[in-house]
């Protein structure tokens, strides 16, 4: 005689996905209104009749930019030479964020496990660390100039990319990689034909994305004195030669623009 089975009890249904996002919409506004309300942000100052004339004429003191001969070559000079510190910078990062990537995206022994995790660790170390602190250890060694700001955009984006690079790695899909290894074909020859193939587009984005932001820093980290724009920049702002600094913003803004173009042009280029 079979036995009749108990009745299940149902399980309670999960709330409909417009009430989770509900939830999530009222909790980000909570804390973007306890944000506001735990900062003095003076706004009646900061709009008032006499603010808004002392900004007005402050801008108007950067007009017109400083257009000689003489210091629109120097500009240009700095101009180039923040491009060279980005590219160098960004080029040395893809390739140790590359080397460190590898092992840090491993699996398999305890010791391969081991040297994971230190890898891992030595990447937020680098990326944890902004571009202006290292910047300011680099030129107590290397001196002011071009050099400790490059060094400083290289071992910040090492970390940025190598982390990046380790996660795409380990999404790769397996199947290529592992029917390599059962032909006998080593680590190397599995990751140049059946894990970078796939990950190539996109360890590009992120490395021309990286290029992009490297750009900025790099125009950032002349206040610290690792030349180019940021040090035209923050040497005539001290001294209030606001025409000065007026076309070194213009530099700045066409450098990122410039950039920013070439970079959409390149992907535009690998994705047909």
């Amino acid at each position: 005689m079979s036995r009749v089975a108990p009745p299940t009890r149902p399980l309670p249904a999960a709330p409909p996905p417009r009430r989770k996002g509900g939830f999530i919409a009222l909790g980000v506004l909570a804390l973007v209104i306890a944000s506001f309300a735990s900062l003095d942000l003076r706004w009646a100052d900061f709009l008032s009749l006499d603010a808004l004339n002392r900004m007005a004429g402050f801008a108007a003191s950067f007009f017109p930019p400083q257009g000689s001969a003489a210091f629109v070559r120097k500009t240009l000079g700095a101009t180039l030479e923040t491009l060279a510190m980005s590219l160098v910078g960004t080029a040395l990062a893809v390739v140790f964020g590359l080397v460190l990537a590898l092992p840090a995206s491993a699996h398999g022994a305890a010791g391969t496990q081991v040297l994971r995790g230190l890898m891992r660790s030595v990447l937020n170390a680098l990326r944890a660390v902004p571009e202006l602190v290292w910047a300011s250890l680099l030129l107590i060694a290397a001196g002011l100039g071009p050099f400790p700001g490059t060094l400083a955009l290289a071992l910040h984006t090492t970390g940025v990319l190598g982390r990046l690079f380790a996660e795409s790695i380990e999404n790769a899909a397996p199947e290529p990689a592992f029917a390599l290894r059962l032909r006998g074909a080593d680590r190397l020859r599995v990751f140049l034909y059946a894990t970078l193939p796939q990950i190539g587009p996109q360890l590009l984005s992120y490395s021309l994305y990286r290029w992009e932001n490297n750009i900025r820093a790099a125009a950032v980290l002349g206040v610290v004195g690792a030349g180019g724009l940021g040090q035209m920049l923050y040497y005539h702002l001290g001294l209030f030669h606001m025409r000065e600094s007026c076309t070194v913003l213009i530099a700045m803004i066409a450098l990122v623009a410039l950039v920013d173009a070439l970079s959409c042009l390149v992907r535009r280029v690998l994705n047909r």
